[in-house]
C-alpha cells in the first residue's frame, strides 16, 4: 500500500476532529448564548464537506487494508463523535504503518 493512503487519511482524520470541536463550539454559542448563527452555519457546511472527503479516504485506506465491515463502520462513524477521531487515528496508523512499510521493502528489494 503506498504511504499517501495513510497520509490522505491522516489528514483528513485530523482536520474532520478539528472542524467538529469548532462545530461544537459554535453550537454551543449558538443556541447557549445565542449568537453566531451565520459562522454555526459556515463552520457546519463546511465539516459537511470535509467529512464527505474524510468518508471516501476512510473507505479507501480501509478497502486497501483488507478490514472486516465492522472496523470499517467504526472508522467511518469516528469522524461524528468529538475527539473520537484523534484516538481512532492513532490506533489506524498503529496498524496501517507495518502495512506501507513491508510493501515499500517488497519494492526495494
Amino acid at each position: 500500500m503506498k504511504r499517501s493512503v495513510l497520509t490522505r487519511y491522516r489528514v483528513m482524520a485530523y482536520v474532520t476532529a478539528v472542524m467538529l470541536l469548532i462545530l461544537c463550539a459554535c453550537m454551543v454559542a449558538k443556541y447557549g448564548f445565542d449568537t453566531g448563527a451565520d459562522l454555526t452555519f459556515v463552520v457546519s457546511q463546511t465539516h459537511g464537506v470535509l467529512f464527505m472527503i474524510y468518508l471516501v479516504f476512510a473507505f479507501d485506506l480501509g478497502s486497501k487494508a483488507k478490514w472486516p465491515f465492522g472496523k470499517l463502520l467504526w472508522v467511518l462513524v469516528s469522524g461524528t463523535i468529538p475527539l473520537a477521531a484523534f484516538f481512532v487515528e492513532r490506533k489506524i496508523r498503529a496498524e496501517v504503518e507495518p502495512l506501507v512499510s513491508d510493501s515499500l521493502a517488497t519494492v526495494k528489494a
